[in-house]
């Protein structure tokens, strides 16, 4: 594998697309032509204080236009994530990437594929969706009407939407909408929040079907170095030796057999 190196890349734009949601687009010639669905990149800030990068999935791949889109989720004030969003065309920013291990799409073929996503795990399932040949149904979970990439969605296949007020489509989770509109599938690819990860880690260990889930976890060097964002295991670990994998070097994408959440 190709080393990654920092770069410095350009923003092209940025907007908010929902409350606390932004959308970044940023060149990057190495990132856009190396990456594939579910994979992320570091992002530096240029606050000497906050020396570690924030670890972000790529949402779009446009090797064309050798850019990325990221969609993130300001956190709060004086935050690395604060920063990004005071960006606009034509400023630089500091990136490493592509890292991590993304969605295999060849289990895929000739099945019928759900994708699921909740909250900031919505936006690496666009891409993915958008790469994924063959039948799908996307399901994304929000937690009211303020919705993000739902058009996008819209264009690539069967969409569906659960809101934690049921202010639009399905009252509930993501497990509320598949049961209201009886849907099936012969395998599953998820980003969420754990809670998200470990109902359809069990709702597709009961129903045999293979799925892949992508953890959010903190990370800090984000490529595999420091052990900070470490996730049990069912085998051991060849690096560390132990029930353990490290997300943002052996996943964040695994099989739900492989690890416990």
């Amino acid at each position: 594998m190709a080393q990654r190196q920092k770069e410095t890349a350009k923003v092209l734009s940025q907007e908010c697309i929902a409350e606390n949601i932004y959308s970044m687009w940023i060149t990057s010639e190495q990132v856009a032509s190396m990456a594939v669905p579910g994979q992320f990149i570091s992002v530096y800030t240029k606050d000497g204080s906050k020396l570690l990068p924030r670890p972000i999935s790529l949402c779009e791949i446009d090797k064309d236009k050798q850019a990325v889109r990221i969609v993130y989720r300001v956190t709060g004030e004086k935050t690395g994530t604060q920063q990004f969003s005071k960006t606009s065309s034509g400023d630089e920013i500091d990136i490493l990437g592509p890292l991590g291990n993304g969605f295999p799409m060849e289990p895929a073929k000739g099945k019928k594929a759900m994708l699921i996503g909740g909250g900031i795990g919505v936006p690496p399932m666009l891409e993915l969706a958008k790469q994924l040949e063959g039948e799908k149904v996307m399901v994304m979970g929000y937690r009211n009407a303020d919705l993000f990439l739902t058009e996008q969605f819209e264009e690539v296949g069967e969409f569906y939407v659960a809101t934690e007020d049921g202010s639009v489509g399905t009252k509930g989770n993501v497990m509320d909408a598949i049961r209201e509109n009886q849907l099936e599938a012969d395998i599953i690819y998820a980003c969420g929040p754990t809670p998200m990860l470990r109902a359809i880690s069990k709702y597709a260990e009961e129903n045999k079907i293979v799925c892949y889930v992508s953890l959010e976890e903190r990370m800090a060097c984000g490529v595999g170095a420091c052990l900070g964002c470490v996730v049990k295991s069912r085998q051991i670990d060849d690096h560390s030796h132990v029930h353990n994998k490290r997300v943002c070097k052996d996943g964040p994408v695994f099989l739900s057999t492989e690890v416990e959440i």
